[in-house]
């Protein structure tokens, strides 16, 4: 029995099309080029990237020694620790379990050092050249 493509059953006005926005204001790349040369937008970029290098780098320090673990000391990794639970479950679940941390984190010291000032800076140059990101619902 041949197999046919299945048809969508979609009315053409339920299909949701992209909106295009207008093109930027003539003078609106010079004023993007100042905000980011600004010393909030420094400042800004300097506190993200503070948190997010050190953080990445630990994370995949943390990663790779779980893969190391697991292909250089295999007998470490089937130590058991409870039960049938062993070293290598433990490590992996810690993998999920910091993943989660470090997520949370991230959104308190965004919530504490990085949403204001991107406010301030966002307030202070809207009508200009900014314009808040468009939520994806949308």
């Amino acid at each position: 029995m041949p197999l046919t493509p299945q048809r969508s059953t979609r009315a053409p006005e339920d299909v949701r099309r992209h909106r295009v926005d207008t093109p930027p204001a003539p003078g609106a790349a010079a004023e993007v080029r100042r905000i980011e040369e600004s010393e909030e937008f420094r400042g800004l970029r300097s506190a993200f990237r503070s948190f997010a290098f050190p953080v990445t780098a630990g994370f995949i320090v943390w990663y790779l020694l779980y893969v190391l673990l697991s292909s250089y000391a295999p007998a470490f990794m089937a130590t058991k620790v409870i039960g049938h639970i062993n070293v290598a479950l433990v490590l992996g679940l810690l993998q999920f379990a910091s993943t989660f941390a470090i997520a949370a984190w991230y959104a308190r010291y965004a919530d504490r050092r990085l949403d204001p000032p991107s406010e301030a800076i966002r307030t202070a140059h809207a009508p200009a050249a900014v314009d808040a990101p468009r939520e994806a619902a949308e």
